[in-house]
């Protein structure tokens, strides 16, 4: 390098991440990342033999059954009434409306335990429902496995009806006139034109309401029995664990329900990745 050369070169000036940027990982990583990776460390500590032996006990396997089975029954029945509710919002119009529409969110700001308190109430074998089910047809809801997979059904709803109310709001109604046009039926329509535009938000909503069904605890405690190999959840037995003092099993079921959390964020993230490219391709 000539000494001119030398003389107009300047080191390169190392560019500092912008102040949002700082205080965004900042406050992340206190208040997300290093509670979980400390939950994390905590439960590597028992090895990975003793790992196994706590997350595959047999009563914790009974719960992941009770918890991921009964809240994928529940997200199935939500991905369908969910639908339902959300054609009913946008293309329907009747008295109060505007009203079940506000209600639609009431799961998010209710207190899980008052939830459970509500579905114990008119579940239960001298509730309002409860009653005559259990009369009728000998089906016992509450303090059993269907109450568990109705409080996860109320608690998850709003999660595929307000995933699918927009994505339904934006369809263009010619599409639709032009299927009727062409002979197709209102049904074919429905099937074959605005069905396929609406799954990838559908299966989101259903993707987001198991992951909120299977880790909830204040309306499921409330509404079933807590019997282990019956109708236990894996956040009951947590509980439990901690109870017992024995905090090497809690952490390590606990790890078992984060890793779940993570893949199952994963599988929305693609799910909507999937839905972003495919309203393009339709475009």
């Amino acid at each position: 390098m000539t000494p001119a050369l030398l003389r107009r070169w300047r080191p390169p000036t190392l560019a500092l991440p912008s102040w949002p940027w700082r205080i965004t990982w900042t406050y992340l990583g206190l208040i997300l990342f290093l509670p979980l990776g400390a939950m994390l460390l905590r439960a590597a500590e028992v090895g990975p033999v003793g790992f196994w032996e706590m997350a595959t006990t047999p009563e914790a396997i009974a719960t992941y059954k009770v918890s991921f089975g009964l809240a994928l029954v529940a997200s199935v029945i939500n991905g369908v009434f969910g639908l339902v509710v959300a054609w009913a919002l946008v293309r329907c119009r009747f008295p109060g409306q505007r009203l079940l529409d506000a209600l639609i969110d009431l799961p998010f700001a209710l207190p899980t335990a008052v939830a459970g308190l509500a579905l114990t109430a008119v579940y239960s074998t001298n509730g309002w429902l409860g009653q005559p089910l259990n009369e009728a047809f000998g089906l016992k809801v509450a303090f059993a496995a269907p109450g568990v997979t109705v409080a996860m059904v109320f608690i998850s709803l709003p999660f595929v009806v307000r995933t699918v109310e927009p994505v339904l709001r934006s369809l263009e109604k010619e599409q639709e006139e032009a299927s009727w046009c062409l002979g197709a039926t209102p049904l074919q329509t429905t099937l074959r034109v605005v069905l396929p535009q609406l799954l990838p938000a559908i299966l989101g909503g259903v993707a987001q309401g198991y992951s909120r069904a299977v880790g909830e605890y204040g309306s499921v405690v409330m509404i079933s029995s807590n019997v282990p190999f019956r109708d236990l959840i894996t956040p009951t037995l947590i509980i439990q664990k901690l109870e017992e003092y024995d905090f090497d099993a809690a952490t390590v079921i606990g790890a078992v329900m984060l890793i779940f959390s993570l893949l199952s964020l994963l599988v929305i993230n693609l799910l909507q990745v999937w839905g972003q490219r495919y309203q393009g391709d339709a475009a």
